[in-house]
């Protein structure tokens, strides 16, 4: 997967209906480049301090396990509410998403927006700028 490592986020889009996120960036390297990245089969996601001139830092893979851990508080408030999905205890919402092969994605920042999306697929397509 090619690296977005310092690439400024130049939008996002939600689509709820076809459960998708894609994401526009420019590389801000000597060649730049745009890059999209295509989130689908999104399950849910959360980005915090949007910003404009939002740089990225990393966008890493992380285990479902970690989901669970590390958005317990979240999991607890939506929960009542069906978010992300019903579910009765924490090892079967894990469970769940091991078996649907979901994937925890988190996008870490140099500055401005981060956060996750939780979804079946990523893929990242390049295109140099003219």
């Amino acid at each position: 997967m090619p690296s977005l490592h310092d690439n400024i986020i130049l939008s996002y889009e939600v689509d709820l209906e076809n459960k998708r996120i894609r994401m526009r960036t420019r590389s801000s390297h000597a060649v730049p480049k745009n890059m999209d990245v295509l989130f689908s089969g999104v399950m849910a996601h959360a980005f915090d301090t949007p910003l404009h001139g939002s740089i990225i830092f990393d966008l890493d893979e992380w285990e479902i396990d970690h989901f669970i851990s590390y958005n317990r508080e979240l999991l607890e408030s939506g929960k009542g509410y069906g978010w992300p999905v019903s579910y009765d205890s924490y090892d079967e919402l894990q469970t769940q998403l091991m078996e649907e092969k979901y994937k925890y994605m988190v996008i870490s920042s140099s500055y401005g927006l981060s956060g996750w999306v939780l979804a079946k697929n990523v893929e990242i397509s390049v295109q140099e700028t003219g």
